[in-house]
Formats: structure tokens, C-alpha cells, sequence
């Protein structure tokens, strides 16, 4: 399952690597502008858009899926000094850490039990503002900004207001009109195969087999120490078998093709970018069928 759901997005980073030279680089930064503005950030409101979650559900995802970005976050902090010298580009590479494959997400979530497959819509939906404010907040102090403006810029950041706006449409149960949703699931669609593309125009795929100390460290976040860390809080704790499924599956996570659109429009070095995230996607392969079997092992269905 997990081979079959990441071989489309390994042929459009090959796709991409082919077609570096038809576009010039500032084509493919035009398209990561584009990305930017309108595409993801249309992703990203369908993403959180879902029916309204229970009370008792938020009670228990919402602590879970913050901890554990934030935790994320930490560990990358922690290992500040192995990574680039311009706190840009750290930054850029940093985010990685804590940022997640929504479309995986989707698909992984039909390995659990249905009457729990709506969860994962929940967890996303509570995700994506907190994942957003993270990396523009990290980006924007990367760029050497007064605080006033790194406010203004978290405020104003397309991902976020995207966000927040599909959350607060899934909270209180508001609705769009029929076209302009059919509008924006098809600029949705169009987000992930256009950055898979600029991140496959990006790589240097010679550096996918060499995991520097870095980003051995953060593809060690993101695929090892969260999940691990999720499992044991959620059997200590014992957090009923629904809701950790969801947790433990969402911080197993590879990361998201959104961090190489963010670096590439703050201004920092993409490429570093595109190669830890292809990394943890071809990484994902491997670990994430290890943590379905220790889930099922845990909570059996």
C-alpha cells in the first residue's frame, strides 16, 4: 500500500528532473509563486475542511497533534549546529521536522478500522494552522525581519488565512457554494503534482543516497522519534484505540512537498529542501509499514 500511494509522486519528481532545462529557473520559481498563492493554499482549505468534530475528539487530538509539532520542532532546534550557517536556510530545512503528507495521510488512513478513518480529517484540520505558523514564523525571522513585520507576515501568509479559514468552516459547520468548492478541489489537485515537479527541477539526485549528519537528523524526527514518542504517551496514557491510531499513523508521516514551495518563495536555498523531502518520502516507504504493524500490534482492530 504504501509503495503503490508514493510511486506517482517519485514518477513526477523524475518528470520534473527531466524538464529542469524546458523552464529556466525563474520559471520554476514562478511556479513555486503560483503554488504560493493559490494552489496550496486551496489544498490546504479542502484538506481542513470535514465534518464537524466532536468535542471529546478535539479534547484528545488537539493536545496530541500540537505536542507532537511541537516536540518536532524542538529536536530540530536541538540540532541547530549541524545545520547551515544562514539561519534562512536552516530554517527552510527545519520545517521539514514537523510538516506532514496530507495526500498520504489520506490514503494511509484506509489501513484503519472505518468507523475511525474520520479522524484523520480532524488531526489534519488541527495540524495544518499550527504547521504553517511554525514554518512562517521560523521563515520570516530567516529573512532578518523586526518582529512587527514577522507578525505581519505570519498574519497575512496565504497557508495560514487557508487554514484558518477551512477550520473554522469545519467548526461551525458552514458551507460553501457548490461551484466555487468544485473550483477550488480543482486547484487543490493541481497543488502536489506542480511542486512535486519544481522539487524534481530542483534535486540533485546523487545527494538522495547521502544523508548528511542534518538531515539524517531530521528524517530521524520526522519517521522515527515522532511516531515512537506518540506510541508510548498514547499506551501510558491509555488514549482510547481510535484516536491513537490516528495519532501514532499521523506522526509516522513523511513530510510535505509545501516546505520546498515556502523555502523557494522566502528566499532560501531549495534545493537542501527538496532533497530531504524526497528523502523522506523514499524513507517513509520503508518505516511507515513498520509502524502500521506495531500499531496493529498495539490496538488490533
Amino acid at each position: 500500500m504504501v509503495l503503490l500511494a508514493l510511486l506517482p509522486d517519485f514518477l513526477l519528481l523524475l518528470s520534473g528532473t527531466a524538464l529542469r532545462r524546458v523552464l529556466p529557473v525563474g520559471g520554476w520559481q514562478a511556479l513555486d509563486t503560483l503554488n504560493f498563492y493559490l494552489l496550496f493554499p486551496a489544498l490546504i482549505f479542502v484538506s481542513a475542511l470535514g465534518a464537524p468534530p466532536a468535542g471529546a475528539d478535539i479534547a484528545i487530538l488537539a493536545p496530541g497533534i500540537w505536542g507532537i509539532m511541537l516536540f518536532a520542532c524542538l529536536l530540530g532546534w536541538l540540532v541547530r549546529g549541524w545545520g547551515p550557517g544562514r539561519f534562512l536556510d536552516f530554517a527552510a530545512l527545519w520545517q521539514t521536522a514537523w510538516r506532514f503528507n496530507t495526500a498520504l495521510a489520506m490514503v494511509m488512513v484506509q489501513a484503519l478500522p472505518a468507523e475511525h478513518r474520520a479522524l484523520m480529517s480532524i488531526a489534519i484540520g488541527l495540524a495544518v494552522p499550527v504547521a504553517n505558523i511554525l514554518a512562517v514564523g521560523v521563515l520570516s525571522r530567516g529573512q532578518g525581519l523586526g518582529f512587527t513585520k514577522s507578525v505581519r507576515l505570519i498574519a497575512t501568509n496565504p497557508f495560514l488565512l487557508a487554514s484558518l479559514a477551512g477550520l473554522c468552516c469545519s467548526l461551525f459547520a458552514l458551507t460553501l457554494p457548490h461551484i466555487l468548492m468544485l473550483a477550488l478541489q480543482k486547484l487543490a489537485q493541481a497543488a502536489i503534482p506542480l511542486a512535486l515537479l519544481s522539487i524534481g527541477a530542483a534535486m540533485q539526485w546523487q545527494a538522495l543516497w547521502r544523508l548528511g549528519r542534518f538531515a539524517a537528523a531530521l528524517n530521524s524526527i520526522k519517521l522515527v522519534l515522532m511516531p515512537a514518542a506518540m506510541l508510548v504517551v498514547c499506551y501510558w496514557l491509555a488514549v482510547p484505540s481510535g484516536p491513537a491510531m490516528v495519532l501514532i499513523l499521523f506522526a509516522a508521516l513523511p513530510t510535505a512537498s509545501a516546505a520546498h514551495v515556502l523555502a523557494s518563495v522566502y528566499g532560501a536555498d531549495r534545493q537542501p529542501v527538496a532533497t530531504v523531502i524526497a528523502q523522506s518520502t523514499m524513507l517513509g516507504c520503508l518505516t511507515l509499514p513498520l509502524w502500521l504493524l506495531l500499531l496493529f500490534h498495539f490496538y488490533p482492530a
